[in-house]
């Protein structure tokens, strides 16, 4: 049985979330849908991690974020997204993976699978707020599909006492780095720039600064990670080839979205940005009652768009809908 909807959003994250909200204000009763738990990729963060916003500017919904620090930490951003589901009565499918989408006229048909069962649901309107963080950057070198090799990492427990490689020198590489190295293991960080960039934040940088100063974390600057063997790593600094012990590689080299099943709707891609084509004002693509938001906008440049803007494409979007809604009706 097909149930119809008037708007479906696919992913539970903070920026579909509040398109949820917005399109309930709007009038509409939204169904969002998501391959896994509430706000994913925040569960898939480090345990320990810290935001470098503040809670304001995590707020979806115009409910309020009280955490007990001035950044709010990990686990206190799990509690309040669940909250603003409770308080919002909102619709979600989590678990429940979309296979595949398509288009008949005016209506898009959203086939999922959960728990082996096939589902479909209908609706006119449908968003896409599927993030990036499912879709590592690889660095397509031998070995990296070793089971050694992870793209995200959790927490640092099972690795003490292991030669760690740690890629990357952004801010999931140094948050990664320090807490492994607390936990006893030896690390080595491998980065292909010479310094960190202004993007790590203020209040970890000396740290991680004074932990490479007094040796307790190896850097290897300019230099990158070219094969991946079950006992070492090769390694290739401004043209030198060499190798080092090790046990485990976490490449954290960011990740980008996937515009697969919006290409496959007839949406254009933008060659050079990589961004999905579609109208900033209302986050509707070339095709009729198709939208994006969230990092999907970004293309390429996932780094342009976080929570604290993407949050603002859910009013956007009900916005538009609102007015369509208002102008049928009329």
């Amino acid at each position: 049985m097909t149930i119809t909807h008037d708007l479906i959003i696919i992913g539970a994250g903070p920026c579909g979330l509040s398109t949820a909200i917005e399109a309930k204000q709007q009038g509409l009763n939204p169904l969002v849908i998501d391959k896994g738990c509430v706000v994913n990729s925040i569960y898939g963060y480090p345990s320990f991690m810290q935001f470098f916003s503040t809670p304001e500017l995590l707020e979806v919904g115009g409910l309020p974020f009280i955490t007990a620090g001035e950044k709010p930490m990990r686990g206190e951003a799990l509690k309040y997204y669940r909250a603003v589901i409770k308080a919002a009565d909102l619709d979600v499918h989590t678990y429940e993976e979309v296979k595949h989408v398509t288009r008949e006229g005016d209506l898009f048909t959203v086939h999922t699978v959960r728990n082996g069962q096939e589902h479909s649901y209908q609706t006119p309107n449908l968003v896409m707020a599927t993030g990036y963080y499912d879709n590592p950057n690889y660095l397509g070198i031998p070995g990296e599909d070793l089971p050694k090799v992870s793209h995200y990492y959790k927490e640092c427990h099972p690795y003490a006492g292991l030669d760690v490689i740690v890629v990357g020198g952004k801010n999931s590489a140094v948050d990664a780095a320090m807490d492994l190295h607390q936990a006893g293991a030896r690390v080595s960080m491998v980065y292909r720039q010479g310094a960190f960039t202004d993007s790590v934040k203020p209040w970890v940088r000396p740290v991680i600064e004074s932990a490479l100063k007094k040796g307790w974390i190896s850097m290897y600057w300019n230099t990158n990670l070219i094969e991946i063997r079950e006992g070492e790593v090769v390694l290739d600094q401004e043209g030198k080839l060499f190798t080092v012990k090790n046990d485990t590689v976490f490449a954290m080299t960011g990740y980008h979205p996937n515009t697969d099943m919006l290409t496959t709707l007839g949406v254009q891609v933008d060659d050079e940005t990589g961004a999905p084509i579609h109208d900033p004002e209302t986050m509707q693509t070339e095709v009729p009652g198709l939208f994006i938001a969230g990092v999907i906008a970004a293309g390429s440049n996932a780094n342009s768009i976080f929570i604290e803007n993407g949050r603002f494409h859910g009013q956007k979007i009900a916005a538009h809908l609102g007015q369509g809604a208002a102008t049928h009706s009329s």
